[in-house]
């Protein structure tokens, strides 16, 4: 088993900045935070005519606790009122929204559709209240609505079964999830109406006061899954231009029915061959290390984006960075870096020392997986300084996230620091450092991943370990039962 030094043991930066060292970790760190208005995470950034009043970004944080209509809870509310009171200029998203009720991920998605336009409205101003209530306006608060289709990962109607519509098949992946069929590729004209939602979406968005949309194509969703479709042999397959063109028809679409609409788009930059856990590394009856799927008989490997096709477990750029060319060129004016998915490559956008239920034991050092994030937002932000480019992957850090995103600003690696896990357990965890207050050491995240086990097994996502909100809960307790199973 891979042994991990934990976080936490690190009792200062440069215990820190040795351990990345030696783990092969390249994580750049600063020494010092800087303070108050003197802060890089305080400047903030112009997006069009507007201001950003700072370079902290709320990821969205799906908590599969809406009711089955696709409308909103006090939960949901709590966490939204949670985003607002983090300090966050920028909130990505809050949570992603379906598009049309079959697109969920699960029964108690949200739905952004008119029948629950008032109470998405009503999240939106409870966000913006806590704000106010806690730093007196929100004029330079940016808020927007994360559209998705979940595609393959589809479980409108029930938490166990799935009910997936894919881009293409999957030689991986098909078995692994529900079993795909041909029947569920999506035809042409299923695009074209499917473009129409994201449209019809977007419009109720702007009504509400979103100030952008999110058009996600990150984690094996069905707009990320678009991009690696090239054994499709219709406009929506095959080159790259093709596979983009589902993408960039919702684009031209929402800004020709509200022109005044921001657009972003959360992109998985890149992949990997799915994993699995590798039985031989189980000991004491825990999930094994992490291991890529048998790929051989594969190659050159079709199925991925953002990945080399000869060596399919490394990444390559070029098509990502293509693909936000052509984004640009259509309007958009945010990216949000994101990789992998959260369904078959965990490690690879939520880097943890602890598996989900459905995930495996490191079989690298989280660090290297923070690193990549680092360096690949690195690279989208220099090859496009007009952008406004979020980058992700920083809750792993724990201790010391402030000071690496007070580098990773202050030196352009990124414009915004997207907080996600972290926001669950402690929203103020930036706004506290810069203020200069004591690290709330036991709000920091460890990565226990329970916020990605619960919805893997029909509960209500939410982090049990540390917020009192969730601690004491039956669900709680049933949480504690899984993971004692594994």
């Amino acid at each position: 088993m891979y042994q991990l030094t934990k976080i936490a043991s690190l009792k200062s930066v440069s215990q820190f900045r040795s351990h990345t060292q030696q783990v092969g970790a390249d994580i750049p760190i600063d020494d010092a935070i800087e303070l108050h208005a003197e802060s890089s995470l305080m400047r903030p950034i112009r997006w069009g005519s507007r201001s950003i009043g700072n370079r902290i970004a709320a990821q969205p944080m799906e908590g599969w606790d809406g009711t089955t209509d696709g409308g909103i809870t006090e939960p949901m509310i709590r966490r939204w009122r949670r985003f607002g009171e983090s300090g966050a200029k920028l909130v990505w998203g809050g949570e992603a929204m379906a598009v049309r009720p079959d697109g969920r991920a699960n029964p108690n998605q949200l739905i952004l559709i008119e029948q629950n336009r008032a109470g998405i409205r009503t999240l939106l101003q409870s966000l913006r209240e806590e704000h106010r209530s806690h730093f007196g306006n929100d004029d330079d608060l940016v808020v927007g609505f994360q559209l998705t289709h979940s595609g393959r990962y589809c479980r409108p109607h029930d938490h166990h079964h799935w009910e997936g519509r894919i881009a293409h098949r999957h030689p991986l992946l098909d078995l692994r999830f529900g079993g795909a069929r041909d029947e569920q590729v999506l035809s042409s004209v299923e695009v074209r109406t499917l473009v129409s939602d994201y449209v019809a979406a977007a419009r109720i968005a702007a009504e509400i006061g979103a100030d952008f949309v999110d058009v996600k194509c990150c984690h094996g969703y069905l707009l990320h899954e678009f991009l690696s479709a090239r054994a499709r042999d219709d406009e929506y397959g095959g080159s790259l231009e093709n596979r983009a063109r589902i993408v960039l028809e919702i684009i031209e679409g929402i800004r020709s029915a509200c022109p005044e609409l921001g657009i972003g788009i959360r992109l998985s930059a890149f992949d990997t061959v799915p994993f699995e856990p590798d039985p031989s590394t189980a000991v004491d009856g825990r999930l094994g290390q992490g291991r890529p799927m048998q790929h051989s008989h594969l190659l050159p490997y079709r199925w991925g984006f953002g990945v080399d096709p000869e060596k399919p477990n490394e990444m390559d750029l070029d098509e990502p960075l293509r693909c936000i060319d052509l984004f640009k060129q259509s309007g958009v004016t945010l990216v949000n870096v994101s990789a992998g998915s959260p369904y078959y490559s965990p490690h690879l956008l939520r880097p943890a020392a602890f598996p989900p239920s459905d995930g495996y034991q490191p079989h690298e050092d989280p660090l290297l997986g923070v690193a990549r994030h680092l360096h690949v937002t690195w690279v989208i932000k220099e090859r496009h300084p007009e952008l406004v480019v979020v980058g992700s992957g920083y809750s792993y850090l724990q201790e010391y996230l402030p000071h690496v995103a007070q580098y990773t600003v202050r030196n352009g690696w990124t414009d915004c620091v997207g907080l996600g896990r972290t926001m669950l357990s402690y929203p103020r965890v930036l706004r506290d450092a810069v203020d200069g207050k004591t690290a709330a050491r036991k709000l920091i995240c460890r990565t226990f991943s329970d916020c990605t086990t619960a919805p893997r097994n029909g509960l209500p996502s939410g982090c049990y370990p540390l917020d009192d909100f969730y601690k004491g809960t039956p669900t709680a307790e049933a949480v504690k039962e899984i993971k004692s199973r594994l």
